[in-house]
This record gives C-alpha cells, sequence and structure tokens, in this order.
C-alpha cells in the first residue's frame, strides 16, 4: 500500500473511532439524564393527593404529586399498577388502576375513578381529600407497545376499560412520527357514564384522518346519533380494521363484555395473535 493511501486509511479509521467514541459518550449521558421513574414493582409507595376533581355525582380525578417537579411516574404505555386502600370496614384492598397521564406529564400523575356504590377500592376514593397518601406498586401488565408496531388498532372499551385505551390512545396520537391508526367502540350504560368524551372528541376533531370514536349506550338518551344496545358483531365488522397481520384488536371491559367480545372476534376471524385484553 502506497505511503500516502496508508495514511488516508489510518486518519479514516481514526475518525470513525473517534464519531463511535462520541456516539456512546452522549448515549451514556443521555441515559444518565433520562429521569428514573418513580414506581417499584416489589414495594407499595406512597403518593400525596393534590387536587380531586368531581367529574360527576360518581367520577372524580385524582391527582397525585411525584417526589420532585421534574419526577416522572415511569409507567410504560398501555400499564397498569396496583393500587392499595381500605374498605367500609377497614380491611385491606388492592386494585388496578391505569392512570390517563403519561411520562410527558412530569411531576404528577392523574387517575379518573368511577366510584361504585358497593365498590371496596371506590370507598376508599370517595373517602380521599386533598393532602391524603395512595400506596401505589407497579409497573403491572403484559401490554407492550412500541410505535408504529401495527397499522391499526381496534379497541372495544366498556365503562372504565376505556382507561388503558386511552393512554395507548393519547400515547400515539401526541407522537408525530406514530401514524397508527385507532378505531375505538366506547360502550356504557348511559350518556353521563361516558368517561372522558371531552378529551375523546377532542382526538376525533383533531386527528380526523387518525382516530375515530364510535359511542354505544344501552340506556341512550332520546336524541341519539351513536350506537344503542351492546356492542355487536355487526358493529366490530363496521367499525374496526378487518383481520390482517399488521392490526391488532384490544379490549376491556366488564367479565360479561370481554367474553362475548373476544367469540365475537373469533367468529369475525380474527386470530388469537391479533388480539389483546388489558
Amino acid at each position: 500500500m502506497e505511503p500516502l493511501q496508508s495514511h488516508r486509511v489510518e486518519m479514516l479509521s481514526i475518525a470513525v473511532a473517534l464519531v463511535a467514541v462520541g456516539a456512546g459518550t452522549a448515549y451514556y449521558f443521555y441515559l444518565q439524564k433520562k429521569p428514573r421513574g418513580c414506581l417499584d414493582p416489589d414495594n407499595f409507595r406512597e403518593f400525596q393527593l393534590v387536587k380531586r376533581t368531581q367529574l360527576s355525582h360518581n367520577v372524580a380525578k385524582f391527582r397525585f404529586a411525584l417526589p420532585t417537579p421534574s419526577s416522572v411516574l415511569g409507567l410504560p404505555i398501555g400499564q397498569h399498577m396496583s393500587c392499595r386502600g381500605k374498605d367500609s370496614v377497614g380491611e385491606e384492598v388492592t386494585r388496578p388502576y391505569t392512570p390517563t397521564t403519561l411520562d410527558s406529564d412530569v411531576g404528577y400523575f392523574e387517575l379518573v375513578i368511577k366510584m361504585y356504590p358497593q365498590g371496596r377500592m371506590s370507598h376508599h376514593f370517595r373517602e380521599m381529600r386533598e393532602g391524603d397518601y395512595l400506596a401505589v406498586k407497579g409497573p403491572k401488565g403484559r401490554f407492550k407497545y412500541q410505535p408504529g408496531q401495527v397499522r391499526a388498532f381496534g379497541m372495544l372499551a366498556g365503562g372504565t376499560g376505556i382507561t388503558p385505551m386511552f393512554q395507548v390512545a393519547r400515547a400515539i396520537l401526541e407522537n408525530p412520527g406514530d401514524k397508527t391508526k385507532i378505531h375505538l367502540i366506547y360502550a356504557n350504560v348511559t350518556y353521563e357514564d361516558i368517561l372522558l368524551k371531552e378529551e375523546l372528541d377532542n382526538f376525533a376533531q383533531s386527528f380526523p384522518d387518525q382516530f375515530n370514536v364510535h359511542y354505544v349506550l344501552n340506556q341512550p338518551p332520546e336524541i341519539w346519533d351513536g350506537g344503542v344496545g351492546f356492542v355487536s358483531k355487526e358493529m366490530i365488522q363496521t367499525h374496526c380494521p378487518a383481520p390482517a397481520s399488521d392490526i391488532q384488536v384490544l379490549r376491556c371491559g366488564p367479565p360479561p363484555m370481554n367474553k362475548a367480545m373476544a367469540a365475537y372476534l373469533d367468529e369475525l376471524g380474527y386470530a388469537p395473535q391479533m388480539q389483546f385484553k388489558f
């Protein structure tokens, strides 16, 4: 090899090495600066309720402070956490909940809770006042999401089962690089039971080519242009993406609804890998 050519090769090798070292150093500092989540999968941690907003007679939004204004909860998209409290007779109870916030919401997390008359954990939330603490452990759940992992999601939600769907939808829609389409069917008994309706309607208005929602009510008001009754096989055919290798249908709702939806999806040809139950 000529001396000049040898010198050029040597200089190129040094340049490549320097770029590699620089990239590695940048990535190291990125890892160092990336906020560490506040959750512990093995132990309960307590977070203070700093704001309670009553949304209806039995629904409230609870905002809990994280340790610092720059802290993040550290909950992966679509996963949940266990919340611990006491029921009306003082016995300890633990239930899973999915926040409506993401890690882009720093310094706090929020839960939208529907409080049922006989619900054991509902009693705990009903009695909570600003300044009280909630014990939380997590993350928990099998769902793992990466932007663009599917072309489209179908979502079948009932009642409070909307919360994991909302979290996934929000993460997709707030990421300009994620073009995943979302087709949501959301079922409730009455109009007043619809959770996060304002936020869902804003999604539909702001992202008309990427997000659509079809509401279904068992007891609709006199003037109503949504679905009526229970979610049917025909509704799924009309409002969800057809079976394909690059789609997935997510479902979360009361056990009878989950069972019925699973049967419908099987009958419509959705393979097991195309389905996920929260």
